[in-house]
């Protein structure tokens, strides 16, 4: 189990989630809007085609950030 901070600009909270979980399902069960920003994990882009991929798969052992940011002008 991974704790994991899912959120985007104004809104963050803290789950606890198995790391064989697809970050995509993470971000829907927090109801985060991933299609309106640029999506990072642990401050890294994540790339098109990633959001299917676990936790696991990208060496997430513990915690991490997983964040949307919608870029204002």
């Amino acid at each position: 189990m991974i704790q994991v901070t899912v959120g985007n600009n104004v809104k963050r909270e803290r789950m606890i989630v198995d790391a064989n979980r697809t970050l995509r399902s993470v971000l829907e069960e927090a109801g985060i809007d991933y299609t309106r920003g640029v999506m990072h994990l642990d401050g890294a882009s994540v790339n098109p085609g990633d959001l299917d991929k676990t936790f696991a798969s990208f060496g997430i052992a513990e915690k991490c950030f997983l964040l949307s940011v919608v870029k204002a002008d």
